[in-house]
């Protein structure tokens, strides 16, 4: 049996580009929904038996009609190829509104064909053409949901999150004790573990996470843990069961310059006996977008910083490439960079995404393409305090506040546009 495994799609991010002259469309949006098709491309050239998406369709709560049709159109190829696939319900795909539809259910309104949606905590029994699979899946979690407000009263954040990790451990042990163990099983989530590292979507995550602990979900009786969620391809836990995420299948800024993007293809012999059923779980990379960081330090000898500057451009392919220039130089050659030249040579990249300049410890900072209208006001914070330099535990603070206002913001005008 072929199982593929892939999540965090975020269709919606568009930092770092350009109209594309043939479809009118962000340059970022084609890129991502590249990935996507070449994981669909995947499924059906391989005949799979089973694709699960572990959550994370859109970058926002509330897609746009083109980014929620592009999407579609990847499933129905799916659907048309007779490839079941299960689409788990992630933090970004669950509206901020308690009531209203998350943007996955048009798949269960619509009833199309071969698509499960894993929008709770559920048990599915799926036929594939190699036989049943079951499926646990356990979607983001809202703590409205989960807990009652007497339960919550008084507690403090962290208090909180611990009473969702008992809840949900309770409930994943209750539900994997209603499988059928003479059948394939996996469990699909959208959640963090603990242990789990991450790349640079802290700035993504719409509120604090609460974290599982790995022993709640490699429970013997799963032969393969699927999860999304974490934007960084790991394996948490290697055997009995193998626990991995597939991470994201783009880049989504620089601080995922160095990751591997991709998904997983999964190989269970259905015939074989409880934690034997694996028998390979092999990552795929995509062809996602390159990010590249290119740095420059000017050497105090140096009779030309521009020429060394270009020297040092030329050893990097930009071509497809978005590139950021970092260039550190002494006081003395300030004003004597000749910007024309140096942007000329960047001219290549697919995106310049800023340069900038560090003069005797201090950063001047040109990110002039950077800073333009499609760029989103977390994105802007983010990029300050990187500029900045500000601590981690106080970057973390001040985005979990920048969210906090926008979704209030968000929720206020909701409520006075209704």
């Amino acid at each position: 049996m072929k199982i593929v495994h892939f999540s965090d799609v975020h269709i919606g991010v568009e930092n770092f580009s350009r109209i594309d002259p043939d479809t009118g469309l962000p340059s970022r949006l084609i890129d991502f929904l590249g990935t996507l098709d070449e994981v669909i491309d995947y499924c059906i050239n391989n005949s799979v038996d089973l694709a699960i998406f572990a959550g994370d369709a859109y970058k926002n709560r509330n897609p746009s009609q083109t980014h929620q049709r592009e999407f579609a159109k990847r499933i129905q190829r799916l659907s048309t190829a007779k490839i079941p696939i299960v689409l788990v319900e992630g933090n970004h795909d669950i509206p901020s509104v308690f009531g209203r539809a998350t943007a996955l259910d048009i798949f269960k309104t619509l009833n199309v064909s071969n698509v499960i949606l894993g929008n709770k905590a559920d048990l599915h029994r799926i036929k594939t053409k190699s036989g049943f699979i079951q499926v646990i899946t356990i979607p983001w979690v809202r703590r409205s949901n989960l807990l009652t407000r007497e339960e919550t009263k008084g507690l403090s954040l962290e208090s909180i999150n611990v009473l969702i990790q008992d809840k949900l451990s309770s409930i994943i042990s209750d539900l994997a004790s209603q499988l059928d163990t003479s059948l394939p099983a996996i469990l699909a989530s959208h959640i963090t573990i603990s242990g789990s590292t991450t790349s640079s979507e802290q700035s993504m995550m719409l509120g604090k996470d609460y974290v599982l602990l790995t022993s709640s979900i490699s429970l013997p009786i799963f032969d393969y843990v699927a999860l999304g969620h974490i934007h960084k391809r790991q394996t948490i836990n290697e055997h009995n069961p193998t626990i991995n995420y597939s991470g994201s299948l783009e880049r989504i800024d620089f601080g995922e310059e160095n990751d591997d993007k991709g998904f997983y293809s999964i190989e269970i012999n259905e015939n074989a006996t409880m934690t034997n059923r694996l028998k390979k779980a092999e990552f795929i990379k995509v062809n996602a977008r390159k990010l590249l960081t290119i740095k420059v330090n000017v050497e105090t000898e140096s009779l030309d910083p521009t020429e060394q500057v270009l020297n040092e451009i030329s050893k990097h392919d930009l071509v497809d490439a978005v590139v950021k220039l970092t260039i550190s130089m002494p006081n003395s050659y300030e004003g004597k960079l000749i910007d024309s030249r140096i942007r000329d040579a960047l001219k290549p990249a697919h995106y310049l995404a800023g340069i900038s300049v560090i003069v005797k410890g201090s950063e001047r900072v040109r990110l002039g393409a950077e800073y333009n209208s499609s760029i989103s006001p977390m994105d802007t914070l983010k990029m300050y305090l990187k500029i900045k330099k500000t601590p981690k535990k106080q970057s973390s603070l001040l985005i979990d506040k920048a969210l906090e206002i926008i979704e209030n913001s968000g929720t206020t005008n909701n409520a006075r546009n209704s």
